[in-house]
């Protein structure tokens, strides 16, 4: 493990959109003497520059202030990954094989933090998976950050709850001690790949309480559609990754209550939208967002043609999805499926 990982001190942020905004508005929170700066990787020259201007993202969450004193944003990804100890991923799961490419040298001695929450590459590999088998990253070097947390609620300051995963008890507690403050709350557990696959199903979940929600079918309906949707998340774990779980925990049923029921969710509104009558491709189009549920409903799906695990909605899901059945059709034949 790298030596750094149990004092970290330096921290950089990787993705400038709204969950990677919120993440170094969390990181730079704390304000002291000798603590460096956040280095903090955007994709754009003009995001840079309106950046350092006006301390205001002008794309995502434009409401919120950054301090430009605690914030060192850089189009220069190595520059970001030299400055750095510890690295917080949070670009979409489609993009993060292209933003880490193998032009990039030292990552095998840093720590990576995971924001992902989805499936990565054509292999459908965990982002923990991913950075250990395509980058070199060794495993106690490679923690992730998940919870019921939308980065509206975090750019307000609300309370959050959120769960801090490594396979290196010391470096979880010392991450944690570093990002938490009066309203971030954070735990530690060691279900790296329990958790990882939790955020990527909830997103698929989210999608299929939004169909229900865009064709009308009522509260009543939707929470039991959740509620099985946590009992296949529980089946598909224990098959997958048999580590003892409570899946009725925060980082498992919260975050999926959080993204099944919030109006912040993308993947609700996604499904919400497709529930109404539109496409696939025109609702993606419209959100002007990346919904992480269309790539996670390909990868579960294409994961459990291994273990046979029944899924009954996220299988729905799928086929909405990707083979374009009705979803009329498919929430019809949930009534009479889930209990």
């Amino acid at each position: 493990m790298a030596e750094q990982a149990t004092s970290i001190q330096r921290i950089g942020v990787i993705g400038s959109g709204s969950w990677g905004t919120a993440l170094a508005f969390i990181a730079s929170w704390h304000e002291t003497a000798d603590t460096p700066p956040v280095q903090w990787w955007v994709r754009r020259e003009d995001t840079r520059r309106h950046l350092i201007q006006t301390g205001h993202n002008p794309h995502y969450i434009k409401g919120l202030s950054l301090n430009m004193d605690r914030l060192k944003p850089s189009t220069d990804l190595q520059a970001v990954i030299d400055a750095s100890d510890v690295l917080i991923l949070a670009v979409p799961s489609a993009h993060l094989d292209t933003v880490l490419h193998s032009g990039l040298h030292g990552l095998q001695d840093k720590v990576f933090l995971s924001a992902v929450k989805g499936l990565v590459t054509s292999e459908h590999h965990v982002p923990a998976r991913y950075l250990h088998k395509i980058l070199g990253v060794p495993y106690d070097q490679i923690g992730l950050i998940s919870g019921p947390s939308h980065a509206e609620e975090v750019a307000r300051t609300q309370h959050t709850y959120l769960t801090l995963a490594t396979l290196h008890e010391e470096m979880a507690r010392a991450l944690a001690q570093q990002l938490s403050n009066q309203w971030l709350h954070i735990q530690c557990t060691n279900d790296v790949f329990g958790i990882e696959l939790a955020a990527a199903m909830k997103n698929i979940y989210a999608v299929a309480a939004g169909v229900a929600h865009g064709l009308g079918l009522g509260d009543n309906f939707i929470s039991v559609l959740v509620s099985n949707a946590l009992s296949e998340t529980n089946r598909f774990l224990d098959a997958v990754n048999d580590t003892p779980r409570d899946v009725s925990s925060s980082p498992y049923l919260g975050d999926l209550l959080v993204t099944a029921y919030s109006p912040h969710s993308r993947n609700r509104t996604l499904g919400n939208m497709v529930g109404k009558g539109y496409s696939i491709k025109g609702a993606l189009m419209e959100m002007r967002m990346v919904a992480e549920g269309v790539r996670s409903s390909l990868g579960i799906h294409t994961i459990n043609q291994k273990f046979g695990v029944s899924m009954p909605i996220a299988d729905a899901v799928y086929r909405i999805l990707h083979e374009e059945v009705s979803p009329a059709i498919e929430m019809q034949i949930l009534t009479q499926r889930i209990h």
